[in-house]
C-alpha cells in the first residue's frame, strides 16, 4: 500500500498491492492474522468523521475481511458495534474489539453460527440488550467454496451455502424488525458473482443472486416503516474467504488482476460504502446494489 493516508488523492491502480498473492491454504473459515499479506481493514487507514454518532450496529462476519472493515469504520464514525463471528475466529474478533474500543466506542462480541436459526434470534436479542438498541444491520458473513465441476458440489455443501448466505438473512431480519426504529438501515452483502458468475462458484453465485432479490423485495416491504434496505456487491477482495476454499489456490497469484483496475481490492475500500448506506447521507436510497468491483460492473 502507498505510504499516503487513506484520504489523500491517489491513483487507484497503485493505491494498494498490485501484484497477486502467494498460494496459501487455511482451514475454513480462515484466520485473518495468519494471512500473507494481512488485509487492510482500516485499522490505521480509515478516518472517521462522526457520521454515525449515537448509532448501534450489528455486523455479521465482523472478525475479518469486509465485515471487519465495516465494523471498524462504524466505530470510527461514532457507533457502538456488536460483531458476530464463528467461535474459531475469536482471536481475530478480539483484535477488532480493541480497535473499536480505541475509537472510544463500545464493542460487543457475539460468537456463534448464523446457520442456526435459534442462534440468530439470540444474537439479535443480545445485540439489542447490550448496545441499548439496534439501528444498523450489516449482514456480511457468508460461505464460499470453489468447485471446478458441478458434480463436485454435494447436497451438503449446497445446503450449507444457502443456509449461511440466504436463510440466515431471513432469520436475522425477522428477529430484528421488532427492535428496529424508524430510520434504521439494513445492509446485505451480495457479490459481483450475482451479475458475472464464475464457473467455479455455481452455488455461491446463486445465493448472491438470491440476496439481490431479497434486498429489493424487503426494501419495498419495509419502506413504509421508514427502514431502508440496500446491498453491497464486492468484486475480488483480499479476505480470509479466499485462502480457505473460496478460490482455487493456483488462482491466487493472479487474483484480481483481470479487473480494469488490475488488482484485487482491500476490505477498507468497501468501508465507506457501508458507512454511506448506514448514514443519513443515503436517506433517499433503498433497494439499491452498490458495486465495489474494480471495474467489473454489476449491471
Amino acid at each position: 500500500m502507498s505510504s499516503k493516508s487513506y484520504e489523500e488523492m491517489q491513483n487507484p491502480l497503485h493505491e494498494y498491492r498490485e501484484e497477486g498473492y502467494p498460494e496459501q491454504l487455511q482451514k475454513a473459515p480462515g484466520i485473518q492474522k495468519e494471512m500473507n499479506p494481512v488485509p487492510d481493514c482500516g485499522e490505521e487507514t480509515y478516518v472517521g468523521h462522526g457520521r454515525l454518532k449515537g448509532r448501534k450496529a450489528l455486523v455479521t462476519g465482523g472478525d475479518s475481511g469486509i465485515g471487519r472493515a465495516a465494523a471498524i469504520a462504524y466505530a470510527k464514525e461514532g457507533a457502538d458495534v456488536a460483531i458476530n463471528y464463528l467461535p474459531s475466529e475469536q482471536k481475530d474478533a478480539e483484535d477488532v474489539a480493541k480497535v473499536i474500543e480505541k475509537a472510544g466506542q463500545k464493542a460487543i462480541l457475539i460468537p456463534g453460527d448464523i446457520s442456526d436459526e435459534e442462534f440468530c434470534k439470540e444474537m439479535i436479542e443480545e445485540a439489542n440488550a447490550s448496545l441499548g438498541g439496534l439501528d444498523i444491520l450489516a449482514l456480511v458473513a457468508g460461505k464460499q467454496v470453489a468447485k471446478e465441476d458441478i458434480l463436485e458440489i454435494t447436497t451438503e455443501q449446497l445446503t450449507a451455502t444457502f443456509t449461511a448466505n440466504v436463510f440466515s438473512l431471513f432469520w436475522i431480519v425477522k428477529a430484528a424488525i421488532p427492535y428496529l426504529p424508524e430510520g434504521a438501515t439494513i445492509i446485505t452483502t451480495s457479490s459481483i458473482q450475482a451479475f458475472q458468475p464464475s464457473p467455479t462458484l455455481v452455488d455461491y453465485a446463486a445465493t448472491k443472486s438470491a440476496i439481490v432479490a431479497f434486498t429489493r423485495a424487503l426494501a419495498k416491504q419495509l419502506a413504509p416503516k421508514g427502514i431502508r434496505v440496500n446491498s453491497v456487491a464486492p468484486g475480488p477482495i483480499w479476505t480470509a474467504l479466499q485462502v480457505s476454499g473460496g478460490q482455487p489456490q493456483e488462482k491466487l497469484p493472479k487474483f484480481g488482476k483481470d479487473t480494469p483496475l488490475k488488482r484485487a481490492g482491500q476490505p477498507v475500500e468497501l468501508a465507506a460504502i457501508y458507512v454511506l448506506l448506514a448514514s443519513q447521507e443515503s436517506s433517499y436510497v433503498t433497494a439499491e446494489v452498490y458495486g465495489v468491483t474494480g471495474g467489473n460492473h454489476t449491471t
